[in-house]
C-alpha cells in the first residue's frame, strides 16, 4: 500500500483566513492533545472499516475528526502509518484482559461495553466489516489472531485453549455486533452494563474455564 498517493507533507498555502482557521485548528488540537489524537484514530478507524484503503484520503479523515490535515501528518507521518495503527487491537486486548480469570468473563463484557463508549465505536467489531482488498483484511485478520485470540489462548490453562480462546472472541465480536445492530432504541440501549454483564457473562465464564 503506497501513501504517496494520499501525501500531504507540504500544504499549499491558501488564503489568509483559511490558513489562520487550520493554524488555529491545529493549536486547539495540541492543547488537548490526546483528545485530538483519539479523535483522528477513531475517524481513521471508520474511514477504513466502511471504505477501501484506496479510496479513504487524509483530507476526509480530518474533516471527520474536526482537525488539520496536516495535523495528521505531524502525528502519524502517512496514510499507512495511520492504517497501520487502526489495525492494532493491542491497546484494546490489554484493557480486556486485565483480569484475572476467574473474573476474567464479568470484565470481559463490562470492558468491552467501556471500550465501546469511551471509543464511540466498537475496539474489535473492524475485523469482521472491514471492506479492504483482500490483502488489508487478510492484515486485518492476522493482527486480530495475533495480538486478540492467540494472546488469549496462551493464557487459557486446560484443554482445547485455542478452540476456547476463538470462541470467546467470536462472542466478544457477536456483543458488540448486536449492540450495534439494535441501536439506538434496542434493549441493550436500556440495559446498564452490570445487567448484560449478569445475562453475557456466564457463557464466557465457562470457555474460559474450559467447564
Amino acid at each position: 500500500m503506497s501513501s504517496t498517493e494520499d501525501s500531504l507533507t507540504a500544504v499549499p498555502a491558501t488564503a489568509g483566513a483559511e490558513a489562520g482557521g487550520e493554524a488555529a485548528a491545529a493549536a486547539g488540537a495540541e492543547t488537548g492533545a490526546e483528545t485530538g489524537r483519539e479523535a483522528i484514530v477513531r475517524a481513521a478507524r471508520r474511514a477504513f472499516t466502511l471504505r477501501p484503503y484506496a479510496e479513504v484520503t487524509m483530507r476526509g479523515i480530518a474533516a471527520d475528526a474536526g482537525v488539520s490535515p496536516s495535523l495528521i501528518v505531524k502525528r502519524f507521518g502517512s496514510k499507512e502509518a495511520l492504517f497501520n495503527t487502526v489495525v492494532d487491537f493491542r491497546a484494546a486486548a490489554d484493557e480486556l484482559f486485565a483480569a484475572a480469570r476467574p473474573g476474567l468473563g464479568r470484565h470481559l463484557v463490562l470492558t468491552m461495553v467501556g471500550l465501546r463508549d469511551r471509543l464511540r465505536g466498537d475496539p474489535l467489531l473492524r475485523v469482521v466489516f472491514s471492506l479492504g482488498i483482500e490483502d488489508e483484511r487478510t492484515l486485518l485478520r492476522a493482527r486480530f489472531r495475533e495480538q486478540v485470540t492467540d494472546r488469549l489462548a496462551a493464557a487459557l490453562t486446560g484443554p482445547d485453549a485455542q478452540l476456547r480462546a476463538e470462541l470467546i472472541a467470536g462472542q466478544l465480536l457477536g456483543l458488540g455486533a448486536t449492540l450495534s445492530l439494535h441501536r439506538p432504541d434496542g434493549a441493550g440501549s436500556h440495559a446498564g452494563p452490570e445487567r448484560l454483564a449478569d445475562l453475557y457473562a456466564p457463557g464466557l465464564q465457562r470457555l474460559i474455564d474450559g467447564a
